[in-house]
């Protein structure tokens, strides 16, 4: 399987990019809100550098490899969670994604059914799906920024592994590491029933939300 895939992007084309690597010539699928952003993973020889999701799309007489491209491997997992929503397929996720991914996270944790019809593909009672299946277990998505580049120095917690995993997906979230350190400090001093990195992550994004209303 391809889990990566680095080179100059040859051609731009609706929610896809293909990408030159060495003369051999990729198709990649990518969500709009990866898209818009792409040019901000270029290194300095004008490469970028995506995480890949790689399924066979299959029909009654063939099958057919596709990739799908994430910037990083955070929007990769949010990806993944999304398409186990009965009815949305890998490309019918990328179409969706038309927005940035802690938007959609905000409306899955609100309920905010208004906003997630105006995802192409939503109607009203997909987005009823979608909060049915994720509310409540995505909170860490919704801590996705936008722009910047990441630093990849995750040591600093040390108490114990799930915090230091916290701050690695802090990190590749594109906070700086003591904003990272701070907002895990804060959260475990409010509360004392967080012993893995999904509660803890969950706990980070509703004081974010909370601070932000």
């Amino acid at each position: 399987m391809i889990a990566r895939i680095c080179g100059k992007v040859f051609k731009k084309e609706q929610n896809a990019i293909v990408i030159d690597v060495n003369g051999i010539y990729y198709e990649v699928i990518v969500p709009n809100s990866v898209l818009q952003r792409m040019d901000e993973t270029k290194d300095s020889e004008g490469r970028v550098n995506l995480i890949t999701y790689h399924y066979i799309q299959t029909d009654p007489s063939r099958g057919m490899p596709v990739l799908i491209g994430f910037m990083s491997e955070v929007e990769k997992d949010f990806f993944q969670q999304f398409i186990k929503v009965s009815g949305i397929g890998p490309r019918a996720a990328v179409k969706a994604l038309d927005k940035p991914i802690s938007e959609i996270v905000r409306a899955i944790d609100e309920g905010d059914l208004v906003f997630l019809k105006t995802l192409p593909g939503i109607g009203m009672q997909r987005a009823k799906e979608v909060v049915a299946k994720l509310q409540g277990k995505v909170g860490k998505f919704g801590l996705i920024q936008d722009g910047g580049s990441s630093s990849t120095d995750v040591q600093g917690v040390g108490a114990s592994d799930f915090q230091d995993e916290v701050l690695s997906v802090l990190l590749q979230l594109q906070y700086k590491k003591q904003e990272a350190l701070d907002m895990i400090k804060k959260a475990l001093g409010r509360t004392e029933n967080v012993s893995n990195a999904e509660d803890l992550l969950n706990e980070i994004y509703k004081q974010r939300v909370k601070d932000n209303g």
